[in-house]
């Protein structure tokens, strides 16, 4: 290795500020970030257990409103008059549940 007449001994270079500004400034963001990130993930089974919630009462209250129907048509041979009514209330009171839980929620 040659050398060098012009290498002299260089004076100790110290961080500019501004990089230390930055550095700190994205520190937090990052951690602003993480945060925001940790709350959106944590709300997800929340979210799908309200989902669950609706579809049960969708398809459960038609279902129980139809089995009962069909019990009492047997009984006092109305079939099927009493299933289709019991069926459209059991509907109307599913959707009025829906509304009030999505109503709660807020």
């Amino acid at each position: 290795m040659a050398h060098d007449p012009n290498d002299a001994p260089r004076p100790a270079v110290s961080e500019d500020p501004a990089l230390d500004s930055l550095e700190t400034r994205l520190a937090a963001a990052r951690k602003a970030e993480n945060e925001r990130l940790a709350q959106d993930h944590a709300q997800y089974p929340q979210a799908a257990g309200l989902g669950m919630g609706v579809v049960s009462t969708m398809l459960g209250y038609p279902l129980g409103g139809i089995i009962v129907g069909f019990a009492i048509d047997q009984w006092l041979d109305t079939t099927p008059w009493v299933t289709i009514g019991l069926m459209f209330t059991a509907f109307a009171g599913a959707v009025l549940q829906v509304v009030r839980s999505n109503n709660n929620r807020k």
